[in-house]
This record gives C-alpha cells, structure tokens and sequence, in this order.
C-alpha cells in the first residue's frame, strides 16, 4: 500500500509540473507560417530567453515583432533574467540553460558544455539509475524462478490461484531483494529530462546558432540532408546504434519476452525516426545519456550484484 502511495504521488507531481509547465513557442510570421533561419534551415522559437548573435537572425525577429534588443545577451543571461514564467521554465527550463551557458564560456564551446552538462546530471542521478541497472541484473537472477512460476499458474485463472501467485511472486521478488519500483524511478525522470533539454535548446540562441564537430546545433538532421550536408547522417546513425545497446542492456533481464522484444523494436523505430527531425544539439544529448547509461551497465555487470 506504501508503495502504490508512493506511485501516486510521484505521478500527481509529475502531473502538477506539466499542468504549470511552460513550453516553447515557435516564431511565425504575418501569414502564420513558421519562420526559418534560411542558412541552417532551423525553425525559430519565439519565447528564446536571451539575444542572438547572428545579424541575420535578429533581423528575422526584428522583421516578426520580437522585440530581442531588450533581451540580455547569453554571456549576460543569469536565472533571474526576464523573471519569474512559472515552475517548469524558472525552475528548470532556466537553470539548465545558464548551467550549459556557464560551463560552455568556460570551455568556450557550448556543443561540449552540452555534453558536460548530461553527464554532471547522469551522475548526480547515477544512485538512482544504478539502482535501475541492478534490478535488472537482479531480475535476471530471478528470471528461472518466475518462468516456472508462469508456467505452474499458466491455465489457473481463478481468483484464488491468482492470490496465490502473487503471494509466490512477492516471495521471489524477497528472496532476490527485487523491487519494482527502482527499477522504474529513472524511466519516469527521462521524459521531464529530456523536455527540459529541448526547451533550454531551443529558447537559446548561443547554443542553436553554434557549430560543434562539423554540426549546425539547430539544424535538424533531415534538413542538413537536404541540404547536401551528408555529415549530418553520421548523427543519426550514431543515436541508432546508442538507442540499439541501450535497449539491449536494459531488456537483458528478460531476453526470451516476446512483449519486451515487440516493444524495444518499436521504441527503436521511433527514436530513430525522431531523430531525423531532432536539433542535433539534441541528439548530441541523446547519444551522451545512452553512452553513460551503457558504461553503467556495464560496471554493474562487473559487480556481480
């Protein structure tokens, strides 16, 4: 019951953030039309929380009413500035984006401040994603157990055979100190992560106009290809391959299970098409967390837990 209590609350505080959440706004012209910044192709935001560098953009938002000199320049953007725009932006949204400003004037790259800034907030969640990858290495311990467990139960649908399934279960789950909540705590923090890069990503302009490896930060990769910008293949198969491993590692735990491998296909599949349509600034960040997730993994694995 403690537990299920536990469950609730998370969700209804996950629901709360996204009920106060703001969002980003996509700049649109006198005909609604999304404006593009017709070098890198990228669709601009609106709301951006400091000014552009590039001439030719801030002609762009000048030309659509956006007032941008009144903005602070991204050197100058602190966690105050503009003030107070609700718990998702004040708390979150700005935060990160001075935190990948700071480290990037430090490194003098905000591409790698990126990257810097996934990896500090993997390892500060790393208690807690560590937990995850040992559930599943647990799971996988327990997994001859369950299975004959399911076959015993497999043609007993009474309500009284289900009770007594579930009491084996909770036993099992005891023996091997498997609980099913750890194993999903990290799951349910990506989604709110991962938004929170987006927006920080697109509502600033010292990181969507700047170029790292070879890579517009702003410009999609289906918008480099056509272009003629093939480099830009090189990312999405990048989040492929990471995607590929980090699915593998994390359904190790059930390797025969026909939903798991429906599932991890699926997702697969989609990632992988989102990517296409992805900033690689976001990409970027999508590659560096499932390195370090698979890097985790693997350390768990060495552990022997």
């Amino acid at each position: 019951m403690k537990h299920r209590n536990k469950n609730k609350l998370v969700v209804l505080l996950l629901l709360l953030l996204f009920v106060s959440a703001g969002c980003t706004k996509q700049l649109k012209n006198s005909d609604n039309k999304v404006v593009t910044n017709p070098m890198t192709g990228q669709s601009l935001t609106e709301n951006i929380l400091c000014r552009p560098e590039d001439e030719e953009t801030i002609n762009l938002y000048i030309e659509n009413n956006v007032d941008v000199n009144s903005l602070p320049s991204c050197k100058d953007f602190n966690v105050t500035s503009g003030g107070y725009e609700g718990i998702w932006t004040s708390i979150f949204i700005k935060p990160l984006a001075w935190v990948i400003l700071t480290i990037g004037e430090f490194v003098k790259s905000n591409g790698l401040a990126l990257i810097i800034t996934s990896l500090l907030i993997r390892f500060i969640a790393f208690p807690i994603t560590r937990k995850t990858a040992i559930q599943s290495e647990l799971m996988q311990k327990a997994k001859p157990e369950l299975d004959k467990l399911e076959k015993k139960y497999a043609n007993k649908k009474d309500n009284d055979s289900m009770m007594r399934k579930s009491q084996e279960m909770a036993f099992i789950y005891k023996k091997y100190n498997i609980n099913p909540i750890a194993g999903c705590l990290y799951a349910m923090l990506q989604l709110p992560l991962f938004i929170a890069f987006l927006e920080a990503i697109n509502r600033v302009p010292a990181i969507f106009e700047e170029n790292f490896l070879g890579f517009q930060l702003g410009t999609t990769p289906v918008t480099g290809l056509t272009n003629g910008n093939f480099i830009y293949i090189i990312i999405t198969i990048l989040v492929g391959l990471s995607t590929y491993y980090s699915l593998k590692f994390n359904s190790a735990s059930n390797p025969d299970n026909v939903q798991v491998k429906s599932m991890n296909k699926i997702m697969f599949v989609m990632i992988l098409v989102m990517s296409v349509f992805m900033s690689s600034a976001l990409n970027i960040y999508w590659i560096t967390t499932n390195l370090f997730t698979i890097g985790q993994n693997l350390l768990v694995k060495r552990e022997k837990v």
